[in-house]
């Protein structure tokens, strides 16, 4: 993998993984519609492929830093009982959120791998992320806007619903957010509480990827070439995903109608071209 390789997959994945067009999708069908000889399931390519989610997970702390800091304060009770009740009640949620998909992950994680080398089937998962994410706004349009609820306004099963969708996301080409924010809309919530806990999910979810990789690094040697390779792909990873967690809440709050449907057209427009383009070339 080129230093120019490795720079194009890096802020492709600050770009998509907060973005409900799917990470995994673009990083196996990019190099597949660029005829770029690179093998994801190898071992070689677990070091760059744990710095890239070190590097989002650090840009989703930096952004949200002071969000934890307010739930974890809360939670021992600095601000009062009723902010410590809404704090543990956040906790809790996060927690019941984030079950399903450690279960599901753990059950067929080497099963689902499969999937990464067959880039048509990622393109056809692609195309029908993005019909999942039209249905769900025509679903949100027909039954009519709802009352505003906030995060500590959800209940336990609102969070397993949640999570239950952010399975989906070991599909490549399923977008983890897009499944999330779904689930949220369908919840009843509007589509900045949706995208904020869908976010606030991502993060334990990518430490324990970022964890997992960095475990399995622990018996090979990687080389130097490789290692600088991989912490500037952090860096230009980090830095892109903080610029899109910033422009995706802000474009939520600013439009909550119809707002997944231009994410929904590019995935489905960029999945057909993919198929296309896999098979006749």
């Amino acid at each position: 993998m080129t230093l120019l390789q490795a720079l194009v997959l890096a802020i492709v994945q600050g770009l998509t993984e907060l973005f409900p067009v799917s990470s995994l999708g673009h990083a196996v069908l990019l190099p597949a519609l660029l005829h770029w000889n690179l093998d994801e399931r190898s071992e070689l390519f677990l070091p760059f492929l744990t710095m890239l989610h070190f590097g989002t997970l650090v840009a989703l702390f930096c952004f949200f830093w002071r969000d934890w800091l307010a739930i974890f304060t809360g939670a021992i009770g600095r601000h009062g009982p009723t902010r410590r009740e809404e704090s543990i009640r956040i906790l809790v949620l996060l927690v019941v959120a984030t079950i399903p998909v450690v279960i599901f992950g753990a059950a067929f994680e080497h099963r689902l791998k499969v999937i990464f080398g067959t880039p048509v089937a990622v393109a056809l998962f692609l195309f029908l992320n993005g019909l999942i994410l039209l249905v769900t706004e025509w679903m949100r349009s027909y039954k009519g806007r709802r009352p505003q609820r906030a995060i500590a306004d959800m209940s336990a099963k609102d969070a397993l619903v949640i999570g239950c969708w952010q399975c989906l996301a070991l599909f490549p080409g399923i977008s983890r957010s897009g499944s999330t924010i779904n689930a949220g809309l369908v919840r009843g919530l509007n589509h900045e509480t949706a995208a904020r806990f869908s976010l606030l999910m991502a993060q334990p979810a990518v430490l324990a990827a970022t964890v997992h990789e960095a475990w399995q690094l622990r018996h090979m040697t990687v080389s130097h070439e490789m290692a600088q390779i991989s912490v500037m792909a952090a860096i230009a990873a980090g830095v892109t995903a903080l610029i899109s967690t910033a422009v995706l809440l802000k474009y939520f709050r600013n439009h909550d109608r119809w707002a997944l449907s231009p994410f929904a057209f590019y995935c489905m427009g960029a999945g057909l071209f993919s198929l296309l383009a896999l098979v006749l070339f």
